[in-house]
């Protein structure tokens, strides 16, 4: 049982899936996508790009698109920071 709490990660709860795709996966996204407030504009921006994605690609999903996209640029293995005397090392 740790003392100093839950980490930030582990506090959260994860957001509700949006209401097209039903992934929470899009929703974290559009929630990153977010600025000054307004998820409105967010959403129309995201959606618009799958909606330009499936004019362009109309042999694939642009749901899987996306994952791809998003499995391409996750990190195979998490880093931890070290410290080794003055210096911190990942």
């Amino acid at each position: 049982m740790p003392r100093k709490g839950l980490r930030p990660r582990e506090r959260r709860a994860a957001p509700p899936p949006d209401h097209k795709h039903q992934s929470v996966l899009v929703s974290r996204f559009i929630n990153k996508l977010n600025y000054q407030g307004k998820k409105l504009a967010a959403e129309r921006v995201f959606y618009g790009a799958m909606e330009t994605l499936k004019e362009k690609l109309a042999s694939e999903d642009p749901a899987n698109v996306f994952n791809a996209a998003v499995e391409n640029v996750r990190p195979l293995l998490e880093v931890r920071a070290r410290r080794v005397g003055g210096a911190t090392y990942q």
